[in-house]
């Protein structure tokens, strides 16, 4: 019983975690039927710049997190800028080309940076426990719930309730239509990929303390995020975060009571058969 109340707490962190690095990719689907391969690679990058940050400069911990975020949402801007013109005329091929080849680009730059060796962000959070059902969490796993949620509700809130959430909406259904009504698709193209990429930072800086940090982290994380995003639904906001959760408990449990190599290959098995049954994800709606 202690074992399976561990595991289901450790799922609930692990799935906020995969439901906080997948908020910024599903947004970017939604708004601009697009898709960025570098996106585990700014996660990547905002583990490191957050442990430099407290190394080399001495920062505390919540002043590194925000720094993380500017540089790269300044990053991931750059990126934006490069590859505008095909932002605008949709080419999707060349956009997975390129963003692919951009995320192979950070992590050699990264490398050469921070080094190759693995590296550990001392967050006083994770020394810090609250007991639960016979169990613990650390506060570092509770801030990454915490922050998952209210990026979220935030997120949705923003989207569904406010005159920039019409905007974006309005450029995902017609980029040039949207140009007729006065909205510039250019400016919002560059503000929802720079939340994503700001979001993907956050997730790297609130993950990173759980475990080692190495430049060659990312492309998984990638696939992760795909798969998070596939099941929520394309586009659907409190979708990711429910299918983000629950890919976290069945990866925990799968992992404990199974094996854990085999998790991940396990979790496309049940993302198959889901798809079979209901091809559009799950589409939560609130």
């Amino acid at each position: 019983m202690i074992q399976f109340l561990t595991q289901l707490v450790n799922g609930v962190a692990l799935g906020a975690g995969y439901a906080l690095l997948a908020v910024g990719w599903t947004v970017l689907l939604s708004a601009a039927r697009l898709v960025n391969f570098s996106h585990g690679q700014m996660y990547m990058i905002g583990a490191f710049v957050t442990w430099w940050c407290m190394s080399s400069l001495g920062l505390p911990y919540f002043v590194a997190v925000p720094i993380a975020l500017v540089v790269v949402g300044l990053v991931g801007f750059v990126l934006y800028v490069m590859m505008r013109k095909l932002v605008i005329g949709q080419n999707l091929v060349n956009l997975m080309l390129v963003t692919l080849a951009f995320g192979y680009l950070i992590t050699g730059v990264s490398s050469i940076i921070f080094g190759g060796n693995p590296q550990q962000i001392a967050s006083e959070s994770m020394k810090q426990r609250l007991y639960v059902l016979n169990t613990y969490v650390t506060m570092q796993e509770v801030l990454i719930v915490i922050a998952a949620v209210a990026l979220y509700a935030v997120t949705w809130f923003v989207l569904e309730k406010t005159r920039v959430g019409r905007m974006v909406r309005g450029v995902a259904e017609d980029p040039f239509l949207a140009r007729l009504y006065g909205i510039d698709p250019a400016k919002v193209y560059a503000g929802v990929f720079v939340f994503s990429v700001a979001s993907a930072a956050l997730a790297g800086a609130l993950i990173g303390p759980r475990h080692p940090i190495l430049t060659s982290m990312g492309f998984e994380e990638v696939i992760i995020t795909f798969l998070v995003v596939v099941l929520g639904g394309i586009g659907s906001i409190i979708g990711g975060l429910v299918a983000g959760i629950g890919l976290g408990l069945f990866i925990a449990l799968f992992g404990a009571y199974v094996s854990p190599a085999y998790g991940m290959a396990a979790a496309f098995a049940v993302m198959l058969v889901i798809l079979v049954v209901r091809p559009q994800g799950l589409k939560v709606k609130a």
